[in-house]
């Protein structure tokens, strides 16, 4: 099992302008490799790694580990955006918020000092490791990692190879319902976050078009200091609300956690400017995500299945039926939270997997 910790990193100003010129340079070379993804639509690493590598060597100072990391990160990027074969491949642009991959040839620890590869050797810089991190870095043998710059900061995100956790043998299962009104809905009955959290991204959003479209030097400087501010916001909720889904799963005695394979869902949004604009801002991957690491940490397993219609058929009769905001109705008599109904068809798509029970027009697919 892998797991992510962030190291603070003590650097002095001479390390702060070498690791800042790395960057610079790394970005510049992901940039340069993103025009041969685009011109072959290709971002097999080893297929990419034949088109550019030689290119890349002969124009840029980085050294021939980091150029291959450079080719890892668009390839990475590009395989998390899944471009499907009759879309265009988007242009993506590496610029200063984004990391600066490493792995075990490029960098080496040493009790409590890192040493990192730059353009002008390499540096030896100390780490600030609190008890979380300590707690994990004892247990797990260090990965790849990433190195970013946040507000003027050094971190370096180290992946922990640690032991898998004993497997969960119990069979009983919990739908988590995900949606933008409310975070999550559990089939045993609970509803987490709701409309005020709504509000709050309605008040977010408000507050970053008024000063952006007033354009003052003082608006300028107010954006500036609330940026990011709504992303850590839905982040510690997120967390919030995961860590409360897996309690719940483990007082149930639960073993399968049931998700919605939401895969593309941005791509079939159809609505107006302002529903979009909102629906894109929905965090439901980064939940999902969440809930997925910590069930895996806690031995659960986590099954993805495909969410057609779950929201529209009755979990009782498998009818369908007729949602009306949260409120759902079934001819059967069957009436309830929509948004409960439908995390209670997860789990029902789940259980009739491997059956010879399911509709023909309308398998149900699913993932461990």
């Amino acid at each position: 099992m892998k797991f992510t910790i962030s190291i603070l990193l003590e650097t002095l100003n001479e390390q702060d302008l070498q690791l800042l010129k790395l960057q610079t340079e790394y970005h510049k070379v992901c940039n340069q490799i993103v025009l041969t993804v685009i011109e072959n639509r290709c971002w097999n690493r080893v297929a990419l790694h034949h088109l550019v590598y030689n290119k890349v060597r002969k124009t840029s100072p980085l050294g021939s580990q980091m150029v291959c990391n450079a080719i890892f990160s668009v390839c990475k990027a590009y395989k998390a955006k899944g471009i499907r074969k009759d879309k265009t491949v988007p242009v993506i642009q590496f610029r200063k918020y984004r990391s600066v991959h490493f792995d075990h040839r490029t960098y080496s620890i040493k009790g409590n000092i890192l040493s990192l590869y730059t353009l002008q050797g390499r540096i030896r810089i100390p780490m600030r490791k609190g008890s979380f991190q300590e707690k994990y870095f004892s247990q797990g043998t260090p990965k790849e990692a990433e190195l970013i710059n946040r507000k003027g900061k050094w971190y370096f995100n180290l992946v922990l190879e640690l032991p898998d956790p004993h497997r969960s043998e119990k069979t009983k299962m919990i739908g988590v319902d995900i949606g933008e009104n409310v975070l999550a809905v559990t089939s045993m009955g609970n509803l987490y976050g709701g409309g005020k959290v709504r509000h709050e991204r309605i008040q977010y959003f408000a507050k970053r078009r008024r000063l952006q479209s007033n354009g003052t030097q003082s608006s300028k400087q107010l954006l500036k200091k609330i940026s990011g501010k709504e992303e850590r916001r839905m982040k510690h909720i997120n967390h919030e609300v995961s860590k409360r889904v897996i309690q719940e799963a483990i007082k149930e005695e639960a073993g399968i956690i049931v998700l919605e394979d939401l895969t593309h869902i941005r791509a079939r949004i159809k609505a107006g400017k302002k529903m979009r604009s909102r629906l894109h801002r929905w965090g439901f991957r980064q939940l999902q995500a969440f809930i997925h690491y910590k069930a895996e940490s806690q031995g659960l397993q986590v099954m993805y299945v495909n969410p057609a219609y779950s929201s529209q058929e009755c979990s009782q009769c498998g009818c369908l039926g007729v949602r009306q905001g949260h409120h759902f109705k079934c001819l059967c008599g069957h009436q309830q939270h929509s948004d409960l109904n439908a995390s209670r068809n997860l789990c029902r798509f789940a259980q009739s997997l491997g059956r010879a029970m399911c509709a023909v027009n309308r398998t149900q697919v699913a993932a461990l």
